[in-house]
């Protein structure tokens, strides 16, 4: 790639939401440190099926299953590390999906936040359990 076409892509106008979301997740603004769309989609899978697993903890497996075998003390024990686990994924699957420059990537925030708000639910129930 000629320097002029680097300088150009260096160049292209961000809308306001858009240079604001580049700031808070602190992506630069070049393609030399850009991913490609594989490597976002992949971490987009895993970062999901770890919220996912999360999810399914808290709202069948530990609600049917923990009263039955006596083990409802364990669900936050469990439940904390997983959850927090899928937020650190999620973030670094929003940040990869910016760093992407993927055209979805406002639509795939918007997915990310929403799994984002059920995780932090369950992880706020498990706090209240532990106290």
């Amino acid at each position: 790639m000629s320097a002029l076409a680097h300088e150009e892509v260096a160049l292209v106008p961000r809308s306001a939401p858009d240079v604001a979301m580049r700031r808070l997740l602190r992506v630069p603004d070049e393609r030399a440190k850009r991913v490609t769309d594989d490597d976002a989609h992949r971490l987009f899978s895993t970062s999901i099926l770890i919220s996912a697993v999360r999810c399914l903890l808290g709202y069948v497996v530990f609600p049917l299953i923990g009263p039955v075998v006596g083990a409802a003390g364990v669900a936050p024990a469990i439940g904390i590390p997983v959850g927090i686990l899928a937020l650190v994924f999620d973030v670094r699957g929003i940040r990869r999906f910016w760093l992407a420059d993927h055209r979805h990537r406002w639509a795939i925030t918007g997915i990310y936040v929403a799994v984002m708000v059920l995780v932090t639910v369950l992880l706020v129930q498990d706090f209240m359990h532990i106290a």
